[in-house]
């Protein structure tokens, strides 16, 4: 899996990082148990700071994404990824209601918000079934 991050980009690199993590696991390129490189490995390869990779390491574990051994190292969750609770429907509702403010505000209709999603949706969708 290719991490490519833009440094100029207003989102802090180490969320950049989960999002690229997480989207690899959505499209299979990152299977349960597979290891990831370690914090020092992956800083080192795309060039940030160690404790960038650790930050965004620790949130992921947290999350349920990932699991990080003293003998193994890290690795995509092996047993199943997180399942949708309370707590994740809020924070997905907290996120995407400003998305949806800003689209409403330039004339978006639900039509084409649908759309947006669908084609995303497709887009990561195609890409686990061609790496399947």
């Amino acid at each position: 899996m290719i991490i490519q991050l833009d440094m100029q980009s207003d989102v802090p690199i180490y969320t950049q990082l989960m999002n690229q993590i997480i989207e690899g696991i959505a499209r299979g390129d990152l299977k349960l148990g597979e290891a990831l490189p370690s914090v020092r490995g992956l800083a080192s390869d795309i060039g940030v700071n160690l404790h960038t990779v650790n930050k965004a390491y620790n949130l992921l574990k947290q999350e349920g994404f990932i699991q990080i051994h003293r003998q193994k190292g890290v690795v995509i969750q092996p047993d199943a990824m997180p399942l949708v609770t309370p707590e994740y429907e809020l924070k997905q509702h907290n996120q995407l209601r400003p998305i949806i403010a800003e689209a409403i505000c330039r004339g978006m209709t639900k039509e084409q918000l649908l759309q947006v999603t669908e084609q995303i949706h497709k887009e990561i969708m195609h890409n686990e079934k061609g790496n399947a």
